[in-house]
């Protein structure tokens, strides 16, 4: 992604907005390095071509631990597809009491996923990971190396000994503002190392007075990760950059 972003949301559904043309323009706007995740891989073409003349949008490939029970058999499309981009995101596994029928599924689309993209080479994976870090952990160091691309840990939710071990194995973890609402999250923020943050929005699923939250609108995530690691804002958003910058270009 060039040229240097001013910000950084690397975890955006810019599809499940009403106009995802628009949602593109609002990321070129304020300059932001946006990673465009998709939840199927039918729904990547279209987010390819629509932002195919993006400074600073980048799309993923993924398929949503939440429908990889009725959508695992579009994996070999996947497969196909991951071709064309380097970047691979929504993918993961949930536990949630909501999904946990449909974890030996997950597992099976994602340990496929991981093994393609170890396959490939030269990936980064921003992935889904509630009540599951231990798991998606132990799938990532038996099934992608460090030397096959990066993982990033979208809106990490597991304990400070998971945060470690994930950094260890050379993991990144992107914030979005909501992770600030409990003390457990809050603490285990306080603890990641500060070259591995980046900022996200998670939109439209993150909600700021009620109204789903903005792509690109990364502001109130930078003061707070700011506040918590002891930085001003914008020396925390240059940092956000700079780990940007670093994990994009390693090949």
């Amino acid at each position: 992604m060039t040229p240097i972003p001013r910000q950084v949301d690397f975890h955006c559904h810019l599809d499940l907005y009403p106009d995802l043309e628009e949602a593109i323009s609002a990321c070129e706007d304020t300059q932001t390095a946006t990673l465009a995740v998709t939840t199927t891989p039918k729904a990547f073409r279209r987010n390819l071509q629509l932002s195919s003349k993006s400074k600073f949008v980048r799309v993923g490939i993924g398929l949503h631990p939440h429908l990889a029970e009725e959508r695992w058999t579009e994996l070999p499309l996947f497969e196909v597809l991951l071709r064309e981009t380097r970047y691979v995101g929504e993918i993961g596994l949930d536990a949630g009491p909501h999904f946990y029928r449909s974890l030996d599924r997950q597992t099976q689309v994602f340990r496929r996923i991981l093994s393609a993209c170890a396959e490939q080479g030269n990936k980064i994976l921003s992935v889904h990971s509630v009540r599951t870090v231990s798991k998606i952990l132990d799938c990532v160091e038996e099934l992608f190396p460090m030397d096959a691309g990066k993982v990033v840990l979208h809106w990490f939710s597991g304990s400070a000994a998971e945060a470690a071990r994930a950094s260890s194995l050379g993991c990144y973890f992107s914030i979005n503002q909501a992770m600030f609402r409990s003390e457990r999250g809050l603490a285990v923020i306080k603890t990641l190392p500060i070259d591995r943050l980046l900022t996200e929005t998670d939109g439209p699923f993150v909600e700021v007075d009620s109204n789903p939250i903005r792509p690109g609108d990364v502001a109130e995530a930078i003061r707070l990760l700011a506040l918590a690691r002891g930085y001003d804002a914008d020396s925390m958003r240059k940092q956000v950059v700079i780990n940007f910058v670093a994990l994009v270009a390693q090949r």
